[in-house]
């Protein structure tokens, strides 16, 4: 039984080493073969790796709107058949903030949220920035962290205390490198003493910066700066992500019954889930991950075309070798042996290639879309798993065809 095994050993091994002199000998057509396999591996890697990239980013920018989180929008305002756009209409009130917060009981947090854009001017220079009026919640609901100093408490929010979080992006504009905790920003002519400086955030949905702001409080921002007795925005936080659904319900039909709106009114009003959205994005990229996947997969079926179209004219001109060979000795198992071997060495040659040039390829786009491209592992199991598979394939018939040869007619062959 040992030495059967060893006779096996023996003769897979002499066959692979014939089969790999052979690849060796025709260098440049090897690597051309190889060159289908090499581009559609490495548009697999690439273009799965960016999706994952873009898909990440998107996750990443919805999380960082915060937690659990429901955003109440009043309607749009129409003017001449034009819409001003969510927030501009008259219709939700700080009663109704207080009504959420007060009769819906999986409600953990809420921030009345009204804004502006407004100047402001500190330390001899001045920035245009959005002015946010918001509770002392917010930087809770948003999951937002200070570099330095505290946030505004709610005595000051009852109080409409002229006190201020400054954002990274004003701070940096408006003070420079020195620490703005305890100096004075003017907006609209009315002295803020900051109190508190935002950890940077950077671009969110839609590319807006976050940073970008200065957040005082709702009832300072509306006595003081807005003026509005309405609000553009309430913020909600959900106690749990179980619970975002019956929340959203529970506080639709109360803002229904407080706006007296009956059966056959439309919402003046919309509400923002943030799961929703999540789920939403993420589902879309999974959809284009697969799509852009797919597109690339072609390339490595074509790859895989021209692999058994070189070793079938390999087959051709090979004729009289392959006729000595069965003449010596060699069975027709070692004839198909020798030639699956130099296509399934093409491929994995190939997919080793493609997997180096695709994962350098994603990170090179990733540095120019200016985001970064992630590389999994499944991706590259599965592209270089597909191009053995596609090696044996396209390598089974011309190998078929070369171990079918009649050794006479081989022979003869010129």
């Amino acid at each position: 039984m040992f030495t059967l095994f060893s006779i096996l050993v023996a003769r897979i091994w002499q066959t692979s080493l014939i089969a790999l002199r052979a690849l060796r000998r025709n260098k440049m057509r090897s690597l051309l073969t190889a060159l289908g396999i090499i581009i559609g591996v490495a548009s697999v890697v690439a273009m799965v790796a960016v999706g994952n990239g873009a898909q990440a980013r998107i996750t990443s920018q919805v999380s960082a709107l915060g937690e659990n989180l429901l955003t109440v929008f009043a309607g749009s305002k129409r003017s001449g058949g034009v819409s001003s756009g969510l927030g501009s209409a008259s219709t939700i009130t700080l009663a109704d903030a207080e009504a959420i917060a007060r009769e819906v009981t999986d409600v953990a947090a809420v921030s009345p949220e009204v804004s502006s854009t407004a100047q402001a001017i500190a330390n001899g220079r001045n920035w245009s920035t959005t002015i946010a009026g918001e509770s002392s919640a917010y930087l809770k609901i948003r999951d937002w962290k200070l570099a330095a100093g505290s946030m505004f408490t709610e005595r000051e929010v009852r109080s409409a205390a002229k006190v201020a979080v400054i954002g990274s992006k004003p701070a940096n504009e408006l003070f420079g490198p020195l620490n703005p905790v305890g100096q004075s920003v003017r907006v609209k002519n009315i002295p803020f003493v900051i109190i508190g400086l935002l950890e940077s955030k950077g671009a969110g949905m839609g590319g807006q910066n976050q940073d970008d702001k200065i957040i005082i409080p709702y009832t300072t921002a509306m006595k003081r700066i807005t003026g509005d007795k309405f609000l553009r925005s309430v913020n909600v936080q959900i106690a749990s992500t179980e619970r975002m659904e019956v929340a959203q319900q529970q506080i639709t039909s109360l803002l229904r019954q407080r706006h007296r709106l009956t059966a056959g009114h439309d919402d003046d009003f919309n509400i923002f889930n943030q799961k929703e959205i999540a789920d939403t994005v993420n589902s879309i990229s999974k959809i284009i991950t697969l799509l852009l996947g797919s597109i690339a997969s072609i390339s490595l079926v074509v790859g895989g075309i021209g692999i058994m179209n070189i070793m079938l004219v390999s087959v051709t001109e090979r004729t009289r070798e392959i006729g000595i060979r069965i003449a010596v000795g060699a069975q027709p198992g070692d004839i198909r042996l020798q030639f699956l071997i130099e296509a399934v060495t093409l491929s994995l040659l190939g997919g080793l290639i493609g997997v180096l040039c695709g994962v350098g390829a994603s990170q090179l786009v990733g540095m120019v879309a200016d985001f970064k491209a992630v590389v999994s592992t499944g991706s590259i199991i599965l592209a270089f798993g597909v191009s053995s598979v596609i090696g044996i394939f396209f390598g089974f018939y011309p190998a078929h065809k070369a171990a079918a040869l009649n050794p006479i007619d081989a022979l003869r062959y010129e």
